[in-house]
């Protein structure tokens, strides 16, 4: 699977995936899963690198002192919005607002996104922002400010 990176906005980012040929929907809801997970976490706050706690342990976690203070200053990183994830042929996209939520989220996506091409779906293509020529996108579809959850 090749990732794209394109122009991106991180309040209104497409993501396009491209299939090698079109999934079927046992395909498609190992997709829909991903996605929707991803966003769930993004917006209960769980892509915040400035608490890394545990990566930042050195990978010694046996009886770590996780510092639990709520007091801390840690600023919100929350995703805000996200569509639901839409076919075409061989292709898929969602639109995302990722708030302020951190580049660790991309991340984990395309780590998770990588897994699936390897164990259910071969995946040619992710790009990350920017449109698609091979499916326009309405500029005044309502549907993508309506949260999903």
């Amino acid at each position: 699977m090749d990732v794209v990176f394109r122009e991106l906005n991180p309040f209104n980012c497409w993501i396009w995936l491209r299939f090698d040929e079109p999934p079927n929907d046992g395909e498609k809801n190992y997709i829909d899963g991903v996605f929707e997970s991803w966003y769930v976490i993004g917006r209960l706050g769980g892509f915040n690198s400035e608490n890394l706690q545990a990566h930042e342990s050195g990978g010694e976690l046996s009886w770590m002192t996780y510092e639990s203070d709520t007091n801390k200053n840690y600023l919100p990183a929350l995703m805000h919005n996200m569509s639901d994830f839409e076919y075409l042929g061989c292709w898929g996209r969602c639109w995302i607002d990722l708030g302020t939520s951190d580049p660790l989220a991309l991340d984990v996506l395309i780590n998770s996104l990588k897994q699936i091409d390897i164990d259910i779906v071969n995946l040619v293509e992710l790009r990350i922002g920017g449109i698609n020529e091979d499916w326009p996108v309405d500029e005044n579809n309502d549907s993508i400010l309506t949260p999903i959850y």
